[in-house]
């Protein structure tokens, strides 16, 4: 996966289709949040006490910060857009020189535009925002949440969905190629042994 198409072609877009399709799963099997409310009040347990299914609209980032303030739409929404337009220059200077550093561009490239979908489409493209201005649309996108865990040191973890799990595993690859390519530049400077 060397390419651009290639990595796109084999990784991203999987992820991004299975990304939309359980999204969309989701926004037809379970009700809205009533108004005022981000989630909705129908809760479907796959592993009782751990882990359940679930519909959460999220206009804020990770963990729910920012949502349902005035400013999260529009300031996420640049910030995506800003980040693919960073990640296509960083790639087009060789920046993703590793198999570690092209799969976190992959997925990264995934999650964004899976999460930017929503906040389009849920503004922009259902019927109840179809005559408001361009401004009041974008205020009503947000991002479907659906996976719920339970955890019993900290209970219930902030829901998210694929994309956000692209994204966090994309940042634990960069990590771990940042750590890599500390292990291999003292592995350079150590000399190689002295002759006698």
């Amino acid at each position: 996966m060397k390419s651009l198409p290639s990595l796109l072609l084999k990784l991203t877009l999987p992820l991004y289709v299975l990304d939309q399709v359980t999204k969309w799963l989701i926004v037809l099997n379970f009700d809205e949040p009533v108004p005022g409310a981000t989630a909705s009040y129908e809760i479907y347990p796959v592993i009782d006490g751990f882990f359940n299914i679930v519909r959460v609209h999220n206009q804020g980032a990770a963990f729910g910060l920012g949502n349902g303030t005035a400013w999260a739409p529009f300031v996420f929404f640049v910030i995506a857009v800003i980040a693919l337009g960073a990640l296509g220059i960083f790639w087009k200077r060789g920046a993703f020189n590793s198999l570690l550093l092209r799969l976190s561009a992959g997925l990264l490239a995934a999650g964004i535009l899976g999460n930017l979908t929503d906040r389009v489409f849920q503004g922009f493209v259902l019927s109840q925002y179809e005559e408001e201005s361009f401004f009041t649309r974008l205020a009503h996108g947000y991002v479907v949440d659906f996976l719920d865990f339970i955890l019993p040191w900290y209970g219930h973890w902030p829901s998210f969905n694929v994309a956000d799990s692209c994204i966090c595993v994309a940042a634990v690859f960069l990590v771990l190629s940042t750590f890599r390519s500390e292990t291999e530049s003292k592995d350079k400077k150590e000399p190689t042994g002295s002759s006698r």
